[in-house]
């Protein structure tokens, strides 16, 4: 009689069974570290943001800041002579996340002038606990601002640290 070779069918069950255990554990933990870098980019967004929007109030002083994030961006002009209405201060992948549909790297930006903060800016995740779990907020003072549950990020929200 021959010995047969090969794993019985209770060996490759138990390697199966270990495989989706490791899986169980692993995959929160890749939700959860791509959670927080939609999160750590939609901050660098609004520094870009708060920064681009210091740069146009100080060169079109007769403007002020704008209320709208395409004005910041190509707005498919030429950055060789930028204007009001294409500064080419940000990107226009930046420019455009605006919505639910089209957010850069799971969060969108609402951009609205205040009389008071020169201008508010909200940085919402585009589906809230899968892109993103903060909400965010800065305005004029470029201080940015988050909110964990699930509220839109106001003035009196706690700064980032």
């Amino acid at each position: 009689m021959r010995k047969q070779k090969g794993f019985s069918l209770i060996e490759l069950l138990i390697v199966v069974a270990i495989i989706l255990i490791i899986a169980a554990i692993a995959i929160p933990n890749l939700l959860r570290s791509r959670i927080a870098a939609n999160e750590a980019s939609a901050v660098g967004s609004m520094r870009t943001i708060n920064t681009a929007e210091t740069t146009y109030n100080s060169t079109y002083p007769t403007i002020g800041y704008t209320g709208t994030l395409v004005n910041l961006a190509t707005n498919g002009g030429s950055c060789a002579t930028p204007t009001s209405t294409s500064a080419c201060l940000i990107d226009d992948t930046l420019s455009q996340a605006t919505t639910t549909t089209t957010p850069k790297s799971g969060y969108y930006f609402t951009l609205t002038i205040s009389s008071a903060l020169g201008y508010t800016l909200l940085g919402t995740p585009a589906k809230a606990g899968s892109t993103g779990v903060k909400n965010f907020y800065t305005d004029g003072t470029a201080v940015i601002k988050y909110t964990t549950d699930g509220t839109a990020a106001t003035v009196t929200s706690p700064s980032i640290q």
